[in-house]
């Protein structure tokens, strides 16, 4: 009897993908790791172990960094899965308009961050900005988003949710249309109403998107950078630095062994938090 051949393609043809991801991504990984552990320049470079650790993790702002890190990222992904549910759970109705409000709410995701960052610090202005013109003609005293140290952090995370809400929501009406319309019909047949129909059935059953959109959420609030830097460049004080900040700080300095460093402790601290909730995640959705 002939033995059958279970390999239907060689493995020559993972060689290309291997050398690019070898190229773009491991080669990369392992000179950064090594040149944290210099001094160098453009044209030089001199081996100085830890050093750079040290310096990095001595910074005085550098624990408020951390803190306001993990805050940025539990806040706008918490806020991106509460309204990105609830907006994909009423975009799945059956609206006439439901296409055109689906497509104005991926909108801002289309946007440059750079420009929304620029358009919101003129819009949060204090004294000029249409926000505070709005709530002062209603009689409402507006605050100084970007410049109190107890809201700055949180009027950015808004701007970031309003952003990256409408990736959020694509995900969960992709999740919520793949439940076999069975559930929905045998929730009807027994009466069901509309709060039911969520919490019994849309809730449970979109696990597996919403733990797509909290490993997206959280590990980009984590590597957050541009929209901070555009709208307040970590001020007032250290009151907004994350990490990331405080790492471009380093580079502008001239420090580069330094800010390499940083970065690497960036890599460390996002795998420290997102490879133990993916793997919580897919327990639980395994569980379901």
């Amino acid at each position: 009897m002939t033995k059958l051949n279970t390999s239907t393609y060689s493995y020559y043809f993972l060689l290309p993908a291997g050398i690019i991801y070898f190229t773009f991504f491991l080669l990369p990984t392992i000179m950064s790791f090594f040149f944290s552990m210099t001094w160098w320049t453009l044209t030089d470079w001199e081996f100085i172990g830890l050093e750079n650790f040290k310096t990095f993790l001595s910074e005085p702002s550098m624990n408020i960094g951390f803190k306001n890190t993990v805050i940025y990222a539990v806040v706008t992904c918490g806020l991106k899965i509460i309204f990105g549910l609830l907006i994909g759970t009423f975009l799945c109705t059956r609206l006439r308009t439901v296409g055109f409000i689906r497509s104005m709410v991926f909108f801002p995701t289309l946007l440059s961050t750079i420009a929304i960052g620029i358009a919101f610090s003129m819009m949060m202005h204090p004294s000029q900005g249409m926000i505070n013109t709005v709530l002062s003609a209603i009689g409402i005293v507006g605050p100084d988003w970007l410049g109190d140290v107890r809201i700055a952090l949180l009027s950015v995370a808004l701007v970031d949710v309003w952003q990256g809400l409408g990736i959020a929501t694509v995900i969960f009406i992709a999740g919520i249309m793949s439940i076999p319309e069975e559930y929905f019909e045998a929730l009807m047949i027994d009466g069901g109403n509309s709060f039911q129909k969520f919490w019994h059935i849309i809730l449970p059953l979109s696990r597996p998107a919403m733990n797509t959109v909290i490993i997206l959420a959280f590990i980009g609030g984590l590597r957050s950078f541009d929209l901070i830097w555009v709208m307040t460049k970590g001020g007032p004080g250290f009151s907004t630095d994350l990490i990331a900040s405080i790492i471009y700080k380093q580079y502008q300095a001239g420090f580069y062994g330094i800010s390499t460093a940083g970065n690497v402790i960036l890599f460390i601290v996002v795998s420290l938090l997102a490879f133990p909730l993916h793997y919580f995640l897919n327990r639980k959705e395994v569980d379901l």
